[in-house]
């Protein structure tokens, strides 16, 4: 059984009929299945029949499309759905013709008086409101208004009657009380795309054979085509039944409920019976008159929905009346949409699905995790079949982070360790050049520098580099310092070497190297126990090498070696075993070439690459250590734990 407030309901308890139009009554909902009471405008023994059979009955349970009381409706945790009505009410119903219209017009209507058959003669008027009967009638309320319908213009043979809908509905019965006698013919057609295309619905014939060529039987029905009655008969249509075989959410349901548009063809008139036996058989009595048109239905809400209101754009002619079906759902279980078609901005974490009508599950839109850094996410299928379909959304994320539940900071910026991560100021700027840097760590803001580039912001070139830019600096081809904006080598005189200044000149046939006058230099060595060091400055070699001979060059120093064993070779220079010469880079204003390389002894070499003159470089931010046997698991241990 359907938990309480899912569409359709369960109702119990004898059908009965009175007073006016048809009205189901919900009252409160227990496990002994609420009673419903029917009500018609004009009573007829036949129209409770039809109404009864319109109803599947189980055992004495009744199952019906019902107007959901707020007393047995509810939306938490389960389907609900809007309360249903007429869709008719406060909608224009468009028909070609009206009696009286261009002018008044004379009629005579078969009824019965004392047992007798007898023809009442009026005047149709459509400019005299007492007397005229326009389309408008058919829908009006049957309380404030005595009996009322429409009539078509006299002698007419074939009439339309056509209800244009704002948005699609759900449709589930018609319902059609003729003040004249029923047409021999008719057709109840829909279309699903706003007058687009057209399907038939049901026809209806005094003979399906002779009139559609098809036999009596699902899509032509003989049993609303008969002369009588003279008045108040019925034409009923059922859009779909038995209901407890169909979930009414369904893609099916809806190809079978959903209309935007209904059209009623009334192809032949027919005349009472009674009415060929009086002697004034030839009054003109030629018209079609309807009392009511009942097109039962609600919006259409997916489940996700116990309300509709009016849609902003919803084109009403005149004022809405009380008991008239809006088109907008307003939207239950996160979801959205003017049918709560979809789910709302921060709920996209599973996939969008209608409720379920027969098991009352109401398949809530799940919020995505955001970290209180979004307002909205998208449903990623890739994501959802990934994580084996339990979880799909990714946040779209604002102030300043990133990843799929804005957990990360966006680059350029640093998580602020002072504030909560869910603060919308948590990510803050990095304060890194932009030139100069490859980017901030994302925990501590601090600066990575590119090759060549020194400083808290990295915007300065190190010590024996020049030309900053988007590429970081280059070294210095001096023996000593060089201007860090042209790479000019800068030298100073002999008189000048307590001088502390970096920019005095010097003469160039007095440079030396610490190969020949060691006692002159003091070179600093980088350690290799500091990692940071290690995998900030990016060496790009690792090698063991025996020095063979040094060369003094007057600006520069040439190192011959031998290459014993490759650690690690990451140039473009495929460093290989067998003879090699190394290019020690001049440092020191007093022209110093460091580290110093010693012929004859053997080394720990780690370095960069000259790219412009495809050489191995040795320079002050090389390592340059004597060799022992445990410095080669020493740089394959930072290798391979620190800089990977």
């Amino acid at each position: 059984m359907l938990g309480e407030g899912a569409w359709p309901l369960f109702f119990k308890g004898p059908v009965t009929h009175r007073g006016s139009r048809f009205q189901l009554r919900c009252y409160r909902a227990t496990r002994a299945a609420p009673r419903v009471a029917l009500r018609a405008k004009h009573t007829h023994n036949s129209l409770l029949q039809e109404q009864r059979d319109q109803i599947v009955v189980t055992g004495d349970r009744a199952l019906v499309m019902s107007v959901p009381h707020p007393v047995c409706s509810g939306c938490e945790n389960r389907v609900c759905n809007p309360r249903m009505g007429n869709l008719a009410v406060g909608r224009p119903v468009q028909t070609f013709s009206q009696c009286g219209l261009g002018s008044p017009e004379h009629y005579c209507s078969p009824t019965y008086k004392m047992n007798r058959c007898v023809l009442y003669c009026e005047v149709c008027d459509a400019s005299v409101t007492h007397l005229a009967h326009p389309p408008a009638s058919m829908t009006d309320s049957p309380f404030k208004h005595p009996p009322t319908w429409w009539q078509s213009a006299r002698g007419v043979s074939t009439e339309t009657l056509q209800l244009d809908l704002e948005v699609e509905f759900y449709f589930t019965h018609l319902i059609i009380i003729f003040r004249s006698p029923r047409p021999a013919a008719m057709v109840i057609e829909r279309s699903q795309d706003f007058g687009r295309t057209w399907s038939a619905l049901m026809l209806y014939a005094h003979n399906c054979s002779e009139v559609f060529n098809l036999e009596d039987g699902q899509s032509c029905t003989q049993k609303y085509s008969t002369a009588e009655p003279c008045s108040n008969g019925e034409v009923i249509y059922r859009a779909l039944s038995p209901w407890d075989k169909l979930d009414p959410y369904s893609i099916d349901a809806r190809a079978h409920l959903g209309i935007t548009n209904i059209r009623i063809r009334l192809l032949q008139p027919q005349s009472c019976l009674c009415q060929q036996k009086l002697p004034d058989a030839n009054m003109p009595t030629a018209h079609y008159a309807i009392y009511d048109l009942i097109l039962k239905g609600g919006c259409l809400c997916h489940g996700h929905a116990d309300q509709c209101v009016p849609a902003g754009d919803q084109p009403i002619t005149h004022s809405p009346v009380k008991h008239m079906v809006h088109a907008k759902c307003v939207c239950r279980h996160h979801t959205a949409g003017d049918h709560c078609e979809r789910c709302n901005r921060l709920y996209n974490d599973r996939p969008w699905q209608p409720a379920n009508g027969l098991t009352g599950e109401a398949h809530q839109c799940v919020k995505c995790k955001c970290n209180g850094h979004a307002e909205s996410c998208h449903f990623d299928k890739t994501v959802w079949l990934r994580s084996g379909q339990r979880s799909g959304g990714v946040c779209d994320c604002l102030h300043n982070t990133s990843g799929r539940h804005c957990q990360h900071c966006q680059s350029g910026f640093y998580r602020d360790p002072e504030r909560p991560s869910t603060a919308p100021d948590s990510c803050r700027p990095c304060m890194c050049n932009h030139a100069g840097s490859t980017h901030c760590n994302p925990d501590n803001g601090d600066c990575v520098c590119k090759p060549g580039v020194a400083g808290p912001h990295c915007d300065q070139c190190m010590l024996g580099y020049w030309g900053f830019d988007d590429y970081g600096c280059k070294p210095c081809q001096c023996a000593g310092d060089c201007d860090p904006y042209t790479g000019d080598c800068m030298i100073r005189s002999e008189s000048d070497h307590n001088s502390t200044s970096e920019n005095h000149l010097f003469r160039t046939e007095e440079l030396f190297s610490a190969l020949s006058h060691p006692d002159k230099c003091v070179c600093k060595q980088q350690a290799l126990g500091n990692s940071k060091i290690f995998c900030n400055v990016k060496y790009v070699y690792a090698v063991k090498v025996r020095v063979l001979g040094a060369h003094d060059k007057g600006s520069h120093a040439e190192v011959d070696v031998k290459v014993l064993k490759v650690l690690w070779d990451n140039t473009r220079l495929r460093l290989f075993l067998g003879n090699r010469t190394l290019y020690p880079e001049s440092w020191t204003s007093r022209g110093c070439t460091c580290p110093v390389l010693f012929p004859g002894l053997e080394y720990l070499v780690v370095g960069h690459e000259d790219v412009k003159k495809g050489r191995p470089m040795v320079n002050m931010k090389s390592i340059v250590k004597t060799w022992r046997p445990s410095l080669s698991r020493k740089v394959h241990q930072l290798l391979k734990t620190k800089c990977s």
